[in-house]
């Protein structure tokens, strides 16, 4: 994998990419919210020499820092389309995890026709109608309940709160020291990341999915409302879900065997 940089005013946002063949797929891995691109790690291990692969860390997080705040979801995914357009991939499939979910839906609204597939690990649709007026007001609100909670509480919930397995918490609970003595820092992402799906939500655009689509969830998903949200996502739109046993939210890390094999099937078939 080559580190590479795309500047925008903002600020730098860092990727890797691993291109094989550039009329081919190509495997575009976003993380979630706060995490950065070792959230992928045995997927990336695991694909890397089999077909293109594409990571970064997200603007304002990791690597890709200092960061202005002063960007919403479409912007990320205009940054990311300025990315991939750079680097010729022309067939991505997004695979995005949480928060990166997300930026694959938008990314979706703004460049349907160059979209090859949509993998949603323990993500949710960005639709308005699944999300109840509270809820969005509330991810409004985020930035001080997260500055209020001692870092300690923060660095365990956010570390067994997305894992079950020993192998998952302790990657994540890595990925978090990132924000170690910058509370700040955390809080902001966070709450501004909240912030940023209610703003797109509320925009109430159709968010649809036009291409080949996997939903992926863990049954132990215990992130907000994530397991009723895939219900209903699925029950609405379709979409073929599969349910990961003794996964939390991050099921990627929690069962990386089968992820990665549910995404292989996928992509064979879309080939």
């Amino acid at each position: 994998m080559t580190e590479k940089i795309h500047k925008t005013q903002l600020g730098d946002i860092h990727y890797w990419t691993n291109i094989l063949n550039k009329d081919s797929v190509t495997l575009v891995f976003l993380p979630g919210l706060t995490a950065d691109h070792r959230l992928f790690e045995k997927q990336i291990e695991y694909f890397e020499n089999k077909f293109n692969v594409f990571v970064w860390d997200a603007p304002a997080h990791n690597s890709s820092w200092p960061f202005k705040f002063d960007f919403d979801l479409m912007d990320k995914a205009k940054w990311l389309d300025e990315i991939l357009e750079k680097e010729e991939i022309k067939l991505p499939v997004i695979i995005g995890q949480s928060m990166g979910g997300y930026v694959a839906q938008a990314y979706a609204e703004l460049f349907p026709q160059k979209l090859k597939g949509f993998i949603s690990i323990d993500s949710a649709p960005l639709q308005k109608k699944f999300v109840t007026g509270i809820e969005r007001w509330l991810l409004k609100r985020m930035e001080p309940v997260y500055y209020y909670y001692p870092w300690k509480w923060l660095l365990k919930s956010g570390t067994k709160g997305v894992a079950v397995t020993e192998y998952g918490r302790k990657l994540m609970h890595k990925i978090m020291m990132t924000y170690d003595g910058d509370k700040k820092r955390y809080s902001q992402i966070s709450g501004h990341g909240m912030k940023m799906l209610a703003d797109a939500m509320e925009k109430d655009l159709p968010y649809k999915i036009p291409c080949p689509a996997l939903l992926i969830c863990g049954e132990k998903d215990m992130a907000g409302s994530c397991i009723r949200y895939n219900k209903a996502w699925h029950k609405d739109t379709n979409i073929p879900i599969e349910w990961i046993k003794n996964a939390g939210h991050n099921s990627n890390t929690d069962k990386p065997e089968i992820v990665n094999s549910l995404i292989e099937k996928f992509v064979g078939e879309i080939r």
